[in-house]
């Protein structure tokens, strides 16, 4: 049967932290400690691998009054 009085029974009381939202925090906050010490290694990998993958892209400038070629 459904409470209707308004009346809390049970359960946390007001003010008091969740166990599982601390545990979960403290868990994350490992994994992202975890992954920044990884990261520069990580990078310095992909910085590595990006030309296999990307096409070279050359400098394009164009100055004032100057005609387009396009090719």
């Amino acid at each position: 049967m459904a409470n209707t009085t308004g009346k809390k029974y049970g359960g946390r009381e007001k003010g008091t932290p969740n166990r599982m939202t601390k545990e979960l925090r403290s868990v994350l906050k490992d994994i992202v400690y975890q992954e920044l010490e990884q990261i520069q290694k990580r990078l310095e990998l992909l910085i590595k691998l990006m030309p296999y993958v990307l096409s070279k892209t050359t400098s394009v400038s164009h100055l004032i009054n100057e005609p387009l070629d396009w090719n």
